[in-house]
């Protein structure tokens, strides 16, 4: 059935496009960091093991909203690591880094995720699509708070 919902089918394309890039590195960032929850050691074990948990169980919540996004717009969400591997921009850890590290990893990650949001705006609001915009601006607030928060742990 053809979707009329006053989005051309090549504004619909775009922006779906923009936000699988979106969902992968969302998907990625939630796979990363909660990999760091299961790992991190050291001094700041409990607190940094409890904030990696809050992150990513709100990731979690956040790629079903973008891929139902996805979803409404007509086109099918990916779904595969493979798919996930080829979209990101997130960057997997070579084994298991400090505490330390895994910080300064996590916050340039939350801000490469801002940038990707960013970065699908043109054809959002070129398209007039509300939703989308409402939706990426949600997700923008939330991943520069968390990156400012971790930023603020590297802080002497």
């Amino acid at each position: 059935m053809e979707i009329d919902i006053g989005i051309s089918e090549q504004d619909r394309l775009g922006i779906v496009d923009g936000l699988s890039r979106l969902l992968a590195d969302t998907y990625t960032l939630y796979l990363k960091t909660h990999n760091f929850h299961w790992n991190v050691t050291g001094p700041m074990f409990q607190t940094l093991h409890l904030m990696f948990e809050t992150q990513y169980t709100e990731l979690a919540m956040a790629v079903d909203l973008i891929a139902e996004r996805i979803r409404a717009l007509g086109s099918p969400a990916p779904g595969t690591y493979s798919q996930f591997a080829s979209l990101t921009s997130v960057k997997e850890p070579d084994g298991v880094p400090p505490a330390q590290e895994m910080i300064r990893q996590l916050v340039q990650d939350q801000e490469a995720v801002v940038r990707t949001a960013r970065s699908i705006f043109k054809v959002v609001d070129q398209a007039g699509d509300e939703p989308t915009a409402d939706l990426l601006t949600q997700r923008m607030q939330v991943h520069e708070k968390t990156a400012w928060m971790l930023r603020s742990l590297l802080e002497k």
